[in-house]
C-alpha cells in the first residue's frame, strides 16, 4: 500500500520535491556594450523586426484612434492646394516671368525659384504644423492620448520654431528641385554633374508618362477642362498634368527631408528645444536607430508602391485614342479614373498618417530603448 501511495503521489504531483537551486552566471562589473543600447538583440533581423513593428504599431494606433484620420484628410487638402497652385503657375508662369523678370535664362531660373518657394513654404508649413499636432495628440495626458484637434491647439504655442523649421525645409527642397530642373546648366559649368540632367529627365518623363496612362488619363478628359478654356483645352490639360508631376516630385523631396530630420518636430514640441538643439538632437537619435528608421520607411514605401501598381489592372484600350485631343472618354471612364485617383491618393495619405505615428513611436524608442505598443485602446472623440 505504501508503494502504491508513493507512486500515486509522484505521478499526481502530490509529493514534495526538493527545491531546485539555479545558479546565475557571473556578471562582470563592465559588461560589453550591445550593438544598440536598449535593444537586447542588437542589429540584424531584430532591427528589421522593430522597424516593421513600428509601422504595424502605427496602423494599430490609427485603428484604435480613428479620429487621427483627420490628419490624412488635412494632408490631402494641403497637397490639393499645392497642385492647384502649381496648376495656376504652369498656366501663367511665362506671362508672370516676362512681367516681373524679363525673358532671359537667368530670369527664368530666378522666377522659377521664387514662385516654387512661395508654394513650397505654404505647403511645408501646413505639413509641419500637422505633424506637430499629431505628435502632441499622441502624447498622453493623464494616461490617455488626446484628440487630434486638441493636439493642433497645443501646437499653436510652437508656431515660431515650427515656422522657422518650415522655412529651412522649404528652402532646401526648393533648391534641390530647381537644381534638378535646371541641371543642364550644371553640366555645362561643372562636368562631373553631367549625369544629373539625364536622371532628372528620366524621372520627370517617367512620372509624366505614367500619368498619361489609363486610368489617370481619363481624368484629363473631364468636361470641366473644356469649359475652363474652350480655345486652349490642350494647354489646360498639359498644365494640370505637369502640376501633378511637379507636386509628386516635390512631395518625394519633402518626404526625404522629413525622414532625414525625423525627430526635429518632436524635439521642438515635446522637449521645447530650439532649432539648433532639435536638429543636432534629431541627428543623434537617428544615428542610434537608423536601421529601424530605414526598415520602417522601406516597409511603408513598399506597401504604397505595391498598391500603386494596381493601375496596371485597368485596360489600355484607350491608350492610342487618348493621344488625340478631340477624343473624349465616356462618363463611366472619367468616373472610374477619378475614383481610382482619389482612392490611391487617400491610401497614400493614410500611409503618411501611419508614418507620422511610427515616427512618434521611433522617437520614444530612441529616447527610452523600448518600442511602445499601439497608443490607446479606445477611440478618442
Amino acid at each position: 500500500m505504501t508503494l502504491i501511495t508513493s507512486i500515486t503521489r509522484h505521478w499526481l504531483g502530490l509529493c514534495r520535491k526538493p527545491p531546485v537551486v539555479r545558479t546565475l552566471p557571473t556578471v562582470t562589473s563592465n559588461p560589453p556594450e550591445s550593438a544598440c543600447d536598449g535593444y537586447p538583440d542588437g542589429g540584424g533581423a531584430g532591427t528589421i523586426r522593430r522597424g516593421v513593428g513600428s509601422a504595424v504599431s502605427g496602423m494599430k494606433t490609427l485603428i484604435h484612434n480613428p479620429q487621427l484620420i483627420w490628419f490624412s484628410l488635412l494632408v490631402g487638402l494641403v497637397l490639393a492646394g499645392h497642385i492647384f497652385a502649381q496648376w495656376v503657375l504652369y498656366a501663367h508662369s511665362y506671362s508672370v516671368q516676362e512681367l516681373l523678370f524679363g525673358d532671359s535664362s537667368f530670369a527664368y531660373v530666378l522666377s522659377s525659384f521664387l514662385l516654387t518657394f512661395v508654394v513650397e513654404i505654404l505647403t511645408v508649413c501646413g505639413l509641419v504644423f500637422l505633424l506637430a499636432g499629431l505628435a502632441l495628440s499622441l502624447s498622453p495626458e493623464k494616461g490617455c492620448p488626446v484628440s487630434f484637434v486638441h493636439g493642433l491647439k497645443k501646437a499653436k504655442k510652437y508656431l515660431r520654431p515650427l515656422t522657422g523649421w518650415s522655412m529651412i525645409v522649404a528652402l532646401t527642397g526648393t533648391l534641390i528641385f530647381i537644381t534638378g530642373q535646371n541641371s543642364y546648366l550644371l553640366s555645362t559649368w561643372f562636368p562631373p554633374f553631367s549625369m544629373i540632367p539625364t536622371l532628372w529627365s528620366a524621372l520627370w518623363h517617367f512620372l509624366y508618362n505614367v500619368l498619361g496612362e489609363s486610368p489617370f488619363n481619363y481624368v484629363y478628359y473631364h468636361p470641366g477642362f473644356y469649359l475652363m478654356s474652350p480655345g486652349d483645352t490642350w494647354g489646360i490639360m498639359w498644365a494640370f498634368k505637369s502640376a501633378v508631376t511637379q507636386t509628386l516630385i516635390l512631395s518625394a523631396i519633402n518626404a526625404l527631408l522629413f525622414v532625414l530630420t525625423l525627430f526635429v518636430v518632436p524635439l521642438l514640441v515635446l522637449e521645447r528645444k530650439n532649432l539648433k538643439e532639435a536638429f543636432s538632437g534629431s541627428f543623434t537619435l537617428i544615428k542610434m536607430i537608423w536601421s529601424e528608421v530605414a526598415a520602417c520607411v522601406l516597409s511603408l514605401g513598399m506597401v504604397l508602391f505595391m498598391v500603386s501598381l494596381t493601375y496596371l489592372l485597368f485596360p489600355g484600350v484607350t491608350a492610342i485614342l487618348a493621344r488625340d485631343i478631340t477624343w473624349r472618354a465616356g462618363d463611366e471612364w472619367i468616373a472610374s479614373g477619378t475614383l481610382y485617383m482619389l482612392a490611391l491618393a487617400g491610401f497614400a495619405f493614410v500611409v503618411a498618417t501611419v508614418g507620422g505615428i511610427a515616427a512618434r513611436d521611433l522617437y520614444t524608442s530612441a529616447k527610452t530603448g523600448l518600442m511602445p505598443e499601439s497608443t490607446g485602446t479606445e477611440p478618442v472623440l
